[in-house]
């Protein structure tokens, strides 16, 4: 009888036991590419960023259109021009169970410019700002000037735990040591180059979350990520190849999704240094940069048949840009348009400029990062050699190109560039205003492009309180990079994702892929 018992009792907990996995809901997503750390402060480039939103909260959150919303505070408060005050949320813990406090808040703030080795930091979001711990769940930040756009750069970095993450390196994090954090799920593991596991965080304050396990697989081959999409491998991929994007979406297992970005492809160029790296004459003889001429990379940029790179190497999944973020956002030109396609044009300005027979040149880029990023480099350096800039073209995957980009290795980069904040004021500071380590300006100023009014008129409008003025502010500092093509700009990607039916996610202009969005619809 006790063996007939223990059998039965055997044979419900098996039943059970896979009862609990029947039910346990996995989400496997195939990703492009991988972050370079899980350390949220240690490179300010999309991928880390968005990885860190599984793990962490950011004090002001934003919605798939990048408007602002109550995130890890509640409230903010402007106490006078110069000072602002925020209310935490009540109630949050961290993955190990450790309350959320202001000491958290105040912590990250002291640690954002400390990161050693950070090719890219937030430095510039937390510059010159006092740091008051009013109470444990109200802090107050005091600026030297004016700072209208302060909660704009809350909505730019997370925040980490003082108590794991006080004297924790990046390594700490990439291991799983110090990534603890308040967000929705929490890291089990990462297998570089495999996955990235995480667990649900039962105990998380925000929305319900459906999923109890996420995988996360980086797939950076195209054709390989949309296979694991068709046979079941994963269950959803984000930038889906704009030629595949006809025949999955004829395929009635499948779903796609389509949002419009802020995410700008863009070639950044150095017009700092007279010798460049990559720049020589047509015999290969060294010369003087020609980068640095205003009228040759207004040559360059009629050279570049944007229209053609979004219908033919896009598919029609772009749109040709003429600033930094698409029309509409808070601080665009209605002035400035994209460049006209202009071959005769640009012979005649590289003429002008003293370079009738062109010279030559490489242009660098990723080959895993971007929507057909090595594809636009090769359509752009035939565009350029046909009106004699002879361009050779060097892609690579992104953890070897940003590394190298950041050292100021190249003359000539495809990059791309989404703005944290929702508006143009992040991109001007960080792409165009002089590179200032210490004041955090120019951080992907990988070109070290300075133009003196630009940068005064931007300081003017970053402490400028009334939005119009602001407002005009922005748009004027625009104008001048953008006029002065201290970047070319080339277009905005159209983001699309594909997953199985029976899935729902309405997409990002981020770009950014957040399981907490991704719902079920049966």
């Amino acid at each position: 009888m006790r063996k007939k018992l223990l059998l039965t009792l055997a044979i419900v907990a098996c039943f059970a036991f896979g009862s609990t996995l029947a039910n346990a809901e996995t989400l496997t997503m195939g990703l492009k590419g991988e972050p370079t750390s899980l350390d949220p402060h240690f490179h300010n480039v999309s991928a880390n960023n968005m990885m860190s939103l599984y793990i962490f909260d950011k004090l002001v959150r934003q919605d798939n259109r990048q408007k602002l919303q109550p995130g890890l505070a509640v409230s903010w408060t402007p106490v006078s021009d110069n000072v602002w005050e925020f209310k935490l949320r009540k109630g949050v813990k961290f993955h190990d169970g450790s309350p959320f406090t202001a000491e958290d808040v105040k912590f990250t703030f002291e640690r954002i410019p400390n990161v050693p080795n950070s090719p890219s930091s937030f430095t510039g979001f937390v510059t010159g700002i006092k740091v008051d711990v009013v109470d444990a769940h109200t802090i107050r930040f005091t600026t030297e000037k004016p700072s209208p756009l302060l909660p704009r750069q809350m909505a730019a970095f997370t925040i980490v735990s003082k108590k794991n993450a006080e004297g924790a390196s990046t390594a700490d994090f990439n291991s799983g040591k110090a990534a603890i954090g308040t967000g929705p799920y929490a890291l089990v593991k990462w297998e570089r180059g495999d996955k990235i596991t995480y667990k649900r965080n039962d105990d998380y304050w925000g929305e319900k979350l459906p999923w109890d396990t996420i995988i996360v697989r980086p797939i950076t081959n195209d054709g390989t990520r949309v296979a694991a999409l068709k046979s079941g491998d994963v269950d959803l991929i984000n930038f889906v190849p704009p030629a595949d994007v006809e025949h999955l979406g004829e395929d009635k297992k499948l779903h796609l999704s389509q949002s419009p970005s802020t995410r700008l492809i863009y070639i950044h160029l150095d017009t700092d240094r007279d010798d460049s790296p990559t720049v020589t004459g047509n015999n290969g003889e060294k010369i003087k940069n020609p980068l640095k001429d205003v009228r040759v990379r207004k040559a360059i940029s009629k050279a570049i048949n944007r229209r053609a790179i979004a219908a033919r190497i896009m598919d029609g999944l772009a749109v040709p840009a003429s600033q930094m973020v698409p029309d509409g956002y808070e601080g665009t030109s209605t002035r400035l348009k994209a460049e006209t396609y202009d071959p005769k044009g640009a012979k005649e300005l590289l003429k002008a400029a003293g370079y009738p027979e062109g010279f030559k040149l490489t242009i660098h880029g990723p080959n895993d990062r971007y929507v057909n990023d090595a594809d636009i480099a090769q359509a752009i350096a035939q565009m350029l050699t046909k009106v004699g800039i002879k361009t050779e073209v060097s892609t690579m995957p992104k953890s070897v190109y940003f590394p190298s980009a950041s050292k100021l290795q190249y003359s000539f980069m495809l990059v791309g560039w989404a703005t944290d904040t929702g508006e143009q004021s992040n991109c001007i500071a960080s792409l165009l205003h002089t590179y200032d380590k210490e004041k955090g300006f120019g951080a992907s100023n990988r070109g070290r492009y300075s133009n003196p009014d630009l940068d005064a008129t931007l300081e003017e409008a970053l402490v400028t309180v009334n939005p119009e003025k602001h407002n005009e502010l922005i748009i004027r500092a625009t104008e001048m990079g953008i006029g002065d093509l201290g970047i070319i700009p080339i277009h905005y990607q159209v983001n699309v994702w594909g997953m199985k039916k029976g899935l729902d996610f309405n997409g990002r202009t981020d770009g950014y892929t957040l399981p907490r969005e991704i719902k079920k619809t049966n």
